[in-house]
């Protein structure tokens, strides 16, 4: 199935039912009154975050939601019954903007998260509600309020703890392809990857985490060049990225430091927070070095391409290397998360601070 990471669709909650005059006429009861009940509620728009779907590839095709209205009232003291919900399931990750306003609304950032995307409208209210001592026949009714409706964007950003980043034929797919799960195309042309794969590292017993692979980049990739910048948005919600570089490419005239340095600077152009993610350098393809010529070869390309943060040398063809780099990568992963997860420190002056109950 196609990657689908962007979709519009239009939603209309429904509108709730009128109110309803009515008086009761009944054999043998000498007085009547009032007796219209008021409308029924129209349905809700809900959204939920389903863990098992990974595109939006549905409302691409399915783009007008729209709940049921809610019954009139009636009389005999009957409500109007409310309009049936619907539910949208989503991927996790989904965003969902305001069209007009450019607005983020809502984020479905958990699975079985629920949100509401569109109130109904509520019922009017029959003439019963305006009887009083004064008025004893009351023919007022309102009708029922409209729905919400919206016009609204929904936007992939896919959850992933590590993500891949590199030129075509880094060998990326075939890296998550060796750690994970995960079973991408793998071909010995440049843009092989046309979609984000996603990959589930085992690491051990209950330790593990995901890797996002996307499509490579190429320099011009900013003004278009390529598959441009339109899949680095599954990189922002990343906690490390993982610069591959080919350290032995097919074409003696192709820099590997050249390459490496076009993709960083691509980088910063589309966003500055995603190039200060933390990132390390990945030299892939040494089982295409001799083994006396290894340690030169990746001596010269730190120096000149002048990186200062953790090197690591594999070849994802072998599995060569593999295993301390995810390693690596789980302990820094988990090392993030115990301080996002660590208690706040109180400072001492303030400690005795605490306004009684």
């Amino acid at each position: 199935m196609k990657f689908v990471d962007e979709a519009f669709i239009d939603v209309a909650a429904g509108d709730g039912g009128n109110g309803c005059v009515s008086f009761r006429h009944e054999k043998y009861k000498e007085f009547g009154g009032p007796n219209g009940g008021d409308g029924g509620r129209g349905g809700h728009v809900f959204a939920v975050a389903d863990p098992s779907l990974n595109t939006l590839v549905d409302f691409r095709f399915s783009r007008r939601h729209e709940a049921k209205r809610g019954e009139h009232g009636m009389g005999s003291d009957m409500f109007g019954a409310a309009g049936d919900d619907i539910v949208l399931k989503m991927p996790v990750g989904t965003i969902i903007s305001d069209v007009e306003t450019g607005d983020v609304l809502f984020e479905l950032l958990e699975a079985g998260e629920t949100i509401t995307i569109a109130k109904g409208g509520d019922g009017g209210f029959g003439n019963m509600r305006f009887k009083s001592a004064i008025n004893r026949a009351p023919r007022q009714k309102t009708p029922g309020w409209p729905g919400e409706r919206r016009s609204l964007k929904l936007e992939l950003k896919v959850l992933a703890d590590v993500g891949l980043l590199g030129m075509p034929n880094a060998g990326k797919s075939t890296f998550i392809a060796a750690v994970s799960n995960a079973r991408p195309k793998i071909a010995d042309y440049p843009f092989t990857t046309l979609h984000p794969n996603l990959g589930v590292v085992r690491v051990g017993p209950e330790q593990s985490f995901v890797v996002a692979d996307i499509p490579g980049l190429i320099e011009g990739a900013s003004e278009g060049a390529g598959l441009g910048h339109q899949f680095l948005r599954h990189l922002q919600r990343t906690r490390l990225l993982l610069h591959i570089v080919d350290i032995a490419p097919f074409d003696a005239g192709v820099d590997p430091v050249e390459q490496a340095r076009a993709i960083v600077s691509e980088l910063k152009k589309y966003d500055a927070e995603l190039h200060d993610k933390p990132r390390w350098l990945v030299l892939n393809k040494l089982d295409m070095v001799q083994p006396d010529e290894r340690a030169s070869i990746v001596k010269d390309f730190v120096k000149r391409f002048k990186w200062k943060g953790p090197v690591f040398e594999i070849s994802a063809l072998t599995r060569e290397g593999c295993e301390p780099l995810i390693q690596a990568i789980y302990q820094h992963i988990r090392s993030q998360q115990q301080a996002e997860q660590a208690p706040q420190v109180v400072d001492p002056r303030f400690a005795g601070d605490v306004t009684p109950e």
